[in-house]
């Protein structure tokens, strides 16, 4: 038998971007996991171990990380993330931090932006996909 063919005439969809978000509150993730799906491939992670652990499985173009989470914080995961996948984009999302801590964070893990809470659902959409347009031309840049 022949496999099944495609619908004729149907243009299949252009794979989605990969996305990975991290944080510890399960109800915000949610939350912008629905904002994000229609557009991005989203993946999950609750802590920044098991981001590490799914930044070793799959390539992903924008990285959006909570700064204060309980074993391990937003910040270092993303300065470890910028030193592995430098095409990566990455965003940190805070509730609060010090205006020098926020230029040293913002220098040390070369961030594409930060995101005060509480986040707008719209704001957060926007920056997801220039971050994904900036890693693309990153790429194209070395390329």
């Amino acid at each position: 038998m022949q496999p099944a063919e495609a619908k004729k005439g149907a243009t299949p969809e252009p794979p989605k971007d990969a996305i990975l978000l991290v944080d510890d509150e399960k109800s915000l993730l949610e939350v912008f996991e629905a904002a994000l799906s229609p557009l991005f491939e989203v993946t999950l992670a609750t802590t920044a171990r098991e981001a590490d652990f799914l930044l070793q499985k799959k390539a992903y173009k924008v990285v959006v990380a909570d700064h204060l989470m309980p074993g391990g914080n937003g910040m270092n995961f993303l300065v470890r993330a910028r030193e592995e996948f430098p095409h990566m984009q990455r965003i940190l999302v805070t509730g609060y931090m010090k205006p020098e801590m926020l230029l040293r964070s913002v220098n040390e893990a070369a961030l594409f932006r930060y995101l005060l809470k509480p986040v707008s659902l719209p704001e957060l959409v926007r920056v997801v996909q220039d971050a994904a347009k900036a890693h693309d031309a990153s790429v194209a840049a070395q390329g």
